[in-house]
This record gives structure tokens, C-alpha cells and sequence, in this order.
């Protein structure tokens, strides 16, 4: 009797933990309420923003938004960072319904993380560049100096984080475990932020006005912008007798002010490290492969295969506002082409998914592990009612809400050459016409579905050792339910026993197997709850199937 309710009491606990195993922290929802501290000023720094509607740049604070679960005990969470879309410049003046914090792909997705016990944030950065300019250069640089205070301002992100661990930690974090993601534009950040380390990689030639071949001049230079972490102090140009940055001739470099009242970039927390555990990138795209190494961190890609802004290979980057061509970028294919070429994304080969969504997004992806390729409909051929033709999608997992959009369009810039209204609605579905909250939150549960597990490992998350957790995640069991045979493998690791106990604890079948996968015939055993103990590489796992 003693050894009966001994058993029973351990076969309870086996289960209790196997139930806590179905809501896993990190990458199922375990809270349900999120607290949100909203408009934090995460740094200071000049912006060229104010130029947009004729001002000088100015000193400006970036804000971001930040979600914690409701109800956690945890004080070392680990943090994921992302990044909006917006071609850096503000909703409207983008020709977009989105581009900011608020964007509700994002809100949705730090919702999402912070109920699954993350800290999640979601970053603003400074904005504007010159689309209109009819200058392909003047396009290129202002683009790619957009681009690059992008980088900075997330750098800065990460320093703020880690300086407020070492500041009584008001928001639990872990500092030692940051991901950092985008959005179309804020993808070009974080995939810039992944793999710029080295100022040599933005002198280029394409990165170069060559205008003028006697003094080619570098789109972006730090001695003016700030180095590549946004860490130093600089100042605007000297200015020749006709308003032109003067530059040494020997050098080719844009001579500094040095003039205090004329800053170009403030250092914020500059003392903190601004390394990260994995980035992730929704669109956007590489600014040059050359500057993926090998050694760089772990990269996670979702890209629509038909996406006109900005190529899932090689390709230029394109002006929604304008379709004109601004620079050559690489896509995510080709960029985990060359992640798994060097062996950046081991890591999630190691673990060796092989989930409903991996499976889905080995059809397409050309066997790159970390690469999500959407195949999205092919668009109307059927001009909209002001006869302008459909586009290929390219962020699908966005929406909003039209009708306010239109209104607010059209209050700041009237409806250009026509009369009825309706005009920017139309136009803002052009590339997703049939948008809707339901549809983006769909995507969003594939991009999900695809990313926490790799995030999960790349951390190094779970409770045990990690090669528990690479077991784990590379064991499969099927059918469950069962009536007659179950097959378990694990792609990765030889399995060495199973062991199968009843509701009671008791032992009811034992096998030794020495293999990466076999198939048990349980059809002698009665129907009801087992639990099955997977021995496997000096750990062991604990599943539970049903018997039918």
C-alpha cells in the first residue's frame, strides 16, 4: 500500500512537470496581463527630423515602450528588443499608415513576448532623409546616414537596458541575454547592428559620392556622425564662405566644427557593452553582404519571397514614397545563405527542430536554417478606383486603422490631383489589400511559432542543461494518441532506452534501443496516461502519451 501511494505520488509530480513542460516560459503564454510603461526616453541625440518641415536639427529625446508580465517573481528576464518599420520617416510623410512604436504589429508582438515572461520593448529611432531629392547621391547618403543613426540609436537601446540592471533593475532584465529585431525599416537596424563592426565596412564604393573622382566622398563619415556604437562626441562640419563642408583635401574627410553648440552626436551611457545574443529581422534587408563574417551572432529571417521594396536577394532598395532606386542590398536569403555557410546558425541545427513550422518553412527556405519565406497571392490586376495598379506584398503581418489614416492624411496633405475621398485608404492597401487584424496576428503566429524556439536556444533558456533542451526539442513522438504503435526519434542523438510507467508508477515496459529512432508496439498495454522516460546522451526526457 505504502509503495502504491508512493508511486502514485511520484507519477503526480512526473505529470505536474510535464504539464508545466506544455506551458513553457518563453515560448508559451504564462501571464495573462502585461503592465506597459510607455514614452520612456532611452537617450538623447541631434535629429535631423526637424528638417523635414524646415527647421534646424535639433537635440531630441528617442523613446521607447516597455512590457512586463503581470504577477512575475522573476528579476532576470531576458529582453527582446524590435524595431519598427517606417523608412525612417514619420506615418503619412512615409506614404505609410505605419512607422512607429505603436504600430500595432509591434504592440501585438510585445504583448505576445511579455506574457510569455520576456521584457520586450519596442524602440523609436531618429528619423528623415531626403526621398524627393531627384540626386540618386543625395538619395543614397541621406538614406544610408538615416540608416546608420538607426544602428546607433538601437546600440544606445541596449546600453540604456543594461545601464538600468546596474540601476536597481526596474524592470528585472537580464543583461547578459538581449535579442534585438525589426520590422522593414527596423530590420535594416538590426541586421546592420548584427553585423557592422568595423568602420573600413562603409568605405565601399558604392558608399561612395564620386561625383567629383578627384574627391570622393564617403556617404557616411563617423568623425561627424559618431563612431559605429555612437559612443563619442562630434560636431557639425566647417562650412566654406559658400555654406560647403570643407574637407581635407588630403584625406577626403569632412573637417569638424569642434564647436559646442553645434553637436551632431551626444554619447548616451556610453560605458555599457552593446553586444546582443541573436537578431532578428521581419523585411528590410543587408546593406552589403561583406559585412556578414563568420563568428557573427545567430540571425532569424522572415521575408515575403515578392517583396518590391526591398529584395529577398540582391537588389535595390527602392523609395515606397517615390519608387525611385536609392542603393544595392542583400535580402534575407542571401544573408542566411551565408549565416549557415559560416556557421553563424548552428546552433538552431543543433537543435533540430523539426515542428509543423519548421517543416513548413523547410519547403521554401533552400535548407537555410533561420530563413521563414513567405509566399504571399500574386496581386489584382485590376487598377483600384483611382487607377493605380496592385503591388506585391511585403509586410502582411501589419494593420491598422484605414479610415483614421485617410483622414489623417488627407488633413496634412489634402488629396493630391483628385476629389473623392478615399484616396490614401486606397493607396495604403496597394501592397495588402485584404489587411485585417485577424490576418496580421495570423502571420505573426507563424513568425512566432518559428522564432521563440530559437530564441529559446540561442539563450539558453530551459531549467537544464542545454543539450536536455536540445533533446527535448529534436525528440518526436507519433501518432499521440495511439492505439497500436508509437514512433519516437530524435534527428540529433542516439536514444538509448525508454522506459514507459503507468498512472501508478509502476514500470510496464522497458527497451533498450541504441538508435536515433524506433517504434514501440504498445498494443498490449491497457488505454489510459503513460509517461515515457527517453533516455538519451546522458539525459533524459520525460514525455506522456495517451493510450486509446
Amino acid at each position: 500500500m505504502k509503495k502504491t501511494l508512493r508511486n502514485l505520488i511520484t507519477f503526480s509530480l512526473l505529470l505536474m512537470g510535464i504539464s508545466a513542460n506544455a506551458q513553457n516560459r518563453y515560448l508559451d503564454e504564462v501571464f495573462t496581463d502585461v503592465k506597459i510603461t510607455d514614452s520612456v526616453v532611452f537617450a538623447q541625440n541631434v535629429s535631423i527630423e526637424p528638417m523635414l518641415i524646415n527647421l534646424s536639427p535639433a537635440l531630441m529625446p528617442i523613446y521607447c515602450d516597455i512590457y512586463e508580465p503581470v504577477g512575475d517573481t522573476l528579476t532576470n528576464r531576458p529582453v527582446i528588443i524590435v524595431s519598427h518599420t517606417g523608412s525612417f520617416l514619420p506615418p503619412v510623410a512615409n506614404g505609410q499608415p505605419t512607422g512607429s512604436i505603436k504600430d500595432s504589429s509591434i504592440v501585438e508582438q510585445c504583448n505576445r513576448w511579455a506574457k510569455k515572461g520576456y521584457v520586450a520593448v519596442a524602440m523609436g529611432n531618429r528619423l528623415g532623409w531626403n526621398p524627393l531629392s531627384t540626386d540618386q547621391n543625395v538619395r543614397t547618403s541621406t538614406l544610408l546616414q538615416a540608416a546608420y543613426r538607426g544602428i546607433q540609436d538601437a546600440k544606445a537601446m541596449v546600453r540604456y537596458m543594461r545601464m538600468t540592471e546596474d540601476n536597481g533593475n526596474p524592470y528585472g532584465i537580464n543583461p547578459n541575454k538581449i535579442v534585438l529585431g525589426g520590422q522593414g525599416t527596423g530590420a535594416y537596424i538590426s541586421l546592420g547592428y548584427a553585423t557592422l563592426d568595423d568602420e573600413s565596412k562603409l568605405y565601399l564604393p558604392k558608399f561612395i559620392d564620386q561625383s567629383n573622382p578627384q574627391i570622393p566622398i564617403p556617404y557616411v563619415i563617423p568623425v561627424y556622425m559618431g563612431n559605429i556604437d555612437g559612443t563619442d562626441m562630434t560636431y557639425a562640419p566647417m562650412l566654406d564662405s559658400n555654406g560647403i563642408p570643407m574637407v581635407d583635401t588630403s584625406t577626403g574627410v569632412i573637417i569638424p566644427l569642434l564647436d559646442s553648440t553645434s553637436p551632431l552626436n551626444i554619447p548616451n551611457n556610453p560605458t555599457y557593452s552593446n553586444d546582443i545574443n541573436l537578431a532578428f529581422n521581419m523585411g528590410g534587408a543587408l546593406a552589403d553582404i561583406s559585412w556578414l563574417e563568420a563568428g557573427d551572432i545567430p540571425i532569424v529571417s522572415f521575408h515575403c519571397e515578392k517583396d518590391q521594396y526591398a529584395p529577398i536577394d540582391t537588389g535595390d532598395v527602392i523609395v515606397p514614397t517615390t519608387g525611385e532606386l536609392v542603393v544595392e542590398v542583400m535580402g534575407s536569403r542571401t544573408v542566411q545563405h551565408y549565416s549557415n555557410l559560416y556557421g553563424n546558425n548552428d546552433v538552431f541545427l543543433n537543435a533540430g527542430f523539426s515542428d509543423a513550422i519548421t517543416n513548413q518553412a523547410n519547403i521554401n527556405n533552400d535548407n537555410y536554417e533561420g530563413l521563414y519565406v513567405f509566399k504571399t497571392p500574386s496581386p489584382s490586376t485590376t487598377p483600384n478606383a483611382y487607377g493605380e495598379d496592385y503591388e506585391e506584398q511585403g509586410s502582411p503581418w501589419d494593420w491598422w486603422d484605414n479610415t483614421t489614416y485617410g483622414l489623417l492624411a488627407e488633413a496634412i496633405n489634402g488629396i493630391p490631383g483628385v476629389t473623392s475621398p478615399g484616396y490614401f485608404e486606397a493607396n495604403a492597401l496597394l501592397d495588402n489589400p485584404d489587411m485585417s487584424s485577424s490576418k496580421g496576428k495570423t502571420y505573426i503566429d507563424t513568425i512566432q511559432g518559428y522564432l521563440n524556439p530559437r530564441i529559446y536556444v540561442a539563450l539558453n533558456l530551459g531549467n537544464a542543461s542545454s543539450t536536455h533542451n536540445v533533446i527535448d526539442y529534436s525528440t518526436n513522438i507519433y501518432p499521440n494518441p495511439a492505439k497500436h504503435n508509437i514512433m519516437i526519434e530524435n534527428i540529433n542523438f542516439t536514444i538509448n532506452s525508454i522506459d514507459i510507467y503507468n498512472v501508478t508508477g509502476q514500470l510496464v515496459m522497458s527497451e533498450y534501443v541504441n538508435s536515433m529512432n524506433t517504434v514501440l508496439n504498445i498494443s498490449d498495454l491497457e488505454k489510459g496516461i503513460y509517461l515515457l522516460d527517453i533516455k538519451s546522451n546522458d539525459s533524459s526526457i520525460k514525455r506522456k502519451i495517451i493510450i486509446e
